[in-house]
């Protein structure tokens, strides 16, 4: 089953410096029929105006994971964290007992990205942050493991039975995933339109995918993906 979520029908909310929507309820926001999908709590589809951001503000119990599609974001956080994150990069926050971070977007141009939080699997764990480069040519034409609760995969790591995945597509390219009995998947084109399984996706178009064993992604233009598989 493919539950098509058009990025015409999403929840939002556009702040100014801020323009952003929901595929799932968050904020605002609130749509009973889109409160999660399994563990995945949300997505967020934000595009940040140049020299601002989200001042500092608490965490707890949460895994937030943050994809940058264009430009770049700065973090700091209570921790004594602090970094720079560019686009088709990642980075991760496991929130643990609690913490307080700044998101600002210091460029001189808008920067856009997802942002993803899934349900912990360690509630009351210490906190942390992490984030890593991950090349887009690292990724063409298949699926790479950009987090993970799963320390096989050598990825950023996540307090949840959760894997974050990103991939780059040209058109007429396709690529597959098996899906594990009892998983959800979540996909996102960044950029872009595909079919995947005979459905199509046009960009930012958000696809909640279950009891599909096996999920064919085909581009019909150059696409860039965004997909989380959890429970």
């Amino acid at each position: 089953m493919i539950d098509v979520r058009p990025f015409n029908t999403l929840g939002g909310a556009n702040h100014g410096w801020l323009n952003a929507k929901h595929h799932f309820s968050f904020a605002n926001y609130y749509d009973p029929k889109r409160m999660g999908w399994g563990r995945l709590r949300v997505w967020n589809d934000d595009e940040i105006g140049a020299r601002s951001g989200f001042p500092p503000h608490p965490h707890a119990d949460m895994e937030i994971i943050t994809y940058v599609r264009t430009g770049a974001i700065t973090h700091e956080d209570s921790m004594g964290n602090k970094g720079r994150t560019g686009a088709g990069d990642v980075q991760v926050m496991s929130a643990g007992t609690g913490v307080r971070h700044s998101e600002f977007n210091l460029e001189n141009e808008t920067t856009t990205l997802f942002q993803i939080w899934i349900e912990t699997d360690k509630p009351g764990a210490p906190p942390s942050w992490g984030q890593r480069e991950f090349p887009k040519n690292d990724r063409s034409g298949r699926f790479t493991v950009v987090a993970s609760g799963d320390p096989a995969d050598e990825a950023l790591s996540i307090n949840a039975d959760a894997r974050i995945l990103a991939a780059t597509l040209k058109a007429g390219e396709s690529l597959t995933y098996d899906l594990a009995a009892g998983r959800r998947a979540y996909l996102v084109p960044a950029v872009g339109r595909v079919d995947v399984n005979g459905v199509t996706l046009n960009a930012r178009d958000g696809a909640g995918i279950i009891d599909e064993a096996v999920i064919t992604i085909t581009a019909s233009e150059d696409a860039e993906l965004v997909m989380v598989d959890s429970l």
